[in-house]
């Protein structure tokens, strides 16, 4: 589910200054949320100004918005590459010295499935976040997207390993939240996520399984806003 926290101004710091690093002719990953919309804005802003950029959306809420304020679009197949990918993220684990350092946790907004896809075709994969994102160790529920006929028994296999599935609803319509792909959110709380990797070959392995929120190994930097600027962290 999605997260609340951290002030519009450190967001709004966070996804401009990332935006800033898109260079002329670049292909770029369009992350989905409230950070990564600033993000979205500040390209469109340029691409007014005459940058030249083509833009692969992680979701329908993003292509929306790059459609809105301008960006040309295309699509995975249709380039050989992307350059530098810009995305939020639910939860980031900020301890240095853990082996899980710079992991995340993502999907809050239903969209992991092709954020990963994007994200990790991307030279460079940048975080924009706010500090209520950060954490010494990842502990927030991992959400799975599920092929619907699989959903009860991936969540008892979810049990069978330690955690507790929980079905997404959806909040101004009867029933489950149905992703873009057309599948099923499970929110799966492990409590404290120690060896993220070790959590996140687990999870693939899972029949029935489409694709998990743990983005271990995939960042190369987060751009976390505060009230004064923005603190820059490479992985």
């Amino acid at each position: 589910m999605k997260t609340e926290g951290g002030s519009r101004e450190a967001k709004r710091r966070a996804g401009e200054r990332a935006a800033e690093e898109v260079d002329d002719g670049d292909v770029v990953g369009l992350g989905t949320g409230s950070t990564a919309a600033h993000a979205i804005r500040a390209i469109g802003r340029a691409v007014d100004d005459g940058l030249t950029v083509r833009g692969i959306p992680t979701s329908f809420q993003s292509r929306q918005l790059a459609l809105e304020v301008g960006i040309p679009l295309s699509c995975l197949d249709a380039v050989d590459g992307i350059d530098i990918a810009i995305d939020g993220a639910d939860q980031i684990a900020d301890d240095p010295d853990a082996s899980g350092f710079g992991a995340l946790v993502k999907g809050g907004g239903g969209a992991q499935t092709r954020e990963k896809l994007v994200d990790s075709a991307a030279d460079r994969f940048v975080v924009v976040a706010d500090p209520s994102k950060l954490s010494d160790t990842l502990e927030q529920s991992v959400p799975l997207e599920v092929l619907p006929d699989a959903h009860a028994l991936v969540a008892d296999e979810i049990r069978r390993i330690g955690g507790e599935p929980t079905l997404r609803d959806a909040t101004h319509k009867d029933g489950p939240v149905v992703t873009d792909n057309g599948n099923l959110l499970l929110d799966c709380a492990f409590g404290e996520i120690d060896a993220p990797d070790e959590l996140a070959t687990r999870l693939s392995s899972v029949p029935g399984v489409v694709e998990h929120g743990l983005f271990v190994g995939m960042a190369d930097a987060a751009y976390v806003g505060t009230d004064e600027g923005v603190e820059i962290r490479e992985y």
